[in-house]
């Protein structure tokens, strides 16, 4: 008798929980589609955000490591003083190490090769240098090509030559040097720092601009050279200012033209080899910043604008002026036309030379 009553209050008592069971059933329906629409926004605003620039979120981020800075040339070089004083600047200003790895040797076309192998992210910085163009001149297959196988980022510095002769020559001016050497031709020797360097292509486009033939004496770098200069070895070299200066000033050489597109504020009273009617002469030792190609623009502006910043610095200016280095400040593009001037400029002199790699 008692069970119609007890499954009517059974009955009862689940009508009176099916209200709340339905009532929480629409609601976790509710909080689903909330779910549903937060998730959907969510991938809507992923998607938007994957069509902005990835390489402006790369700038943003960059540099979140540590950015190796390889240099060609052994330390102590001025490429590598100007590449340590800049590296130093942008790891203060950029919040991350910068270091420099010093990879000599093949006239810097092994470190050369090791940058334009390196991923296009802004973490490798090659600083090439005229040797790169003079490399690519010789169409070297062993060494990239700066104009084709980098991005151009900025340049840093010049190093000019300076055209100076031993005391013993007896002679004082440019026009005296070429009246010697076309009287005795082929027996004035100058000095270099080697076959296919800087130096060397210096002597061969002024011979040839001056009609003179002057007999040609490689050595392993500027120091021997110079040594051998002072003691009347050789008679004559293009030497980066930095390394000859000194003797200008104590009198053991004599200095007859800079060979800058400008007089140089190292020695303001010598004159250009331009000034002196060889037109469009001008060699350097000059450097700057290069990275593999395919890096995002806007890491290589964001390299190029620290740089800047850097080389406006009293304390980088004081390092640079020093080791006889002007600062040279350019744009990428800048950059990237004058690597290309100077591979024709010292392709043409070697041609005309008839100058074979060694």
């Amino acid at each position: 008798m008692s069970f119609p009553n007890q499954l009517i209050g059974n009955n009862r008592l689940n009508h009176a929980s099916r209200a709340p069971l339905v009532s929480t059933t629409a609601q976790q329906s509710e909080r689903g589609n909330d779910m549903d629409r937060r998730q959907c926004l969510g991938a809507m605003l992923l998607a938007a955000a994957a069509t902005v620039a990835p390489a402006a979120w790369a700038q943003d981020s960059y540099p979140s490591r540590v950015v190796k800075v390889v240099v060609g040339f052994p330390a102590g070089s001025a490429t590598d003083v100007a590449a340590r004083a800049v590296a130093e600047a942008l790891a203060k200003r950029l919040g991350q190490p910068f270091i420099v790895d010093n990879r000599p040797g093949a006239a810097s076309s092994i470190a050369a090769k090791a940058v334009a192998t390196s991923p296009p992210d802004g973490y490798t910085i090659f600083v090439g240098t005229v040797a790169n163009t003079i490399n690519a001149a010789f169409a070297d297959p062993n060494s990239p090509d700066p104009a084709k196988d980098f991005a151009a980022v900025t340049m840093i510095g010049s190093v000019p030559n300076i055209l100076v002769v031993n005391p013993s020559l007896g002679v004082t001016s440019v026009d005296q040097l070429i009246h010697a050497a076309k009287t005795k031709p082929g027996e004035i020797a100058y000095a270099s720092s080697g076959h296919g360097t800087s130096p060397h292509l210096s002597g061969e486009l002024f011979s040839a601009m001056a009609g003179i033939k002057m007999q040609h004496v490689p050595y392993r770098g500027s120091t021997p050279a110079v040594t051998d200069l002072l003691g009347g070895q050789v008679a004559v070299m293009f030497s980066p200012a930095s390394t000859v200066l000194p003797h200008i000033a104590a009198g053991t050489l004599k200095a007859l033209a800079t060979t800058g597109a400008k007089r140089t504020p190292l020695a303001p009273d010598l004159p250009t080899v331009q000034e002196l009617g060889f037109k469009d002469f001008e060699s350097s030792v000059w450097f700057g910043f290069l990275l593999p190609v395919g890096t995002p623009p806007e890491v290589v502006a964001k390299i190029q604008a620290a740089t800047h910043a850097a080389l406006d610095q009293p304390d980088i200016q004081n390092q640079f002026r020093a080791q006889g280095i002007e600062i040279v400040k350019s744009t990428p593009n800048e950059f990237a036309d004058y690597i290309r001037s100077e591979t024709g400029k010292w392709a043409k002199v070697i041609q005309t030379a008839g100058i074979k790699r060694e």
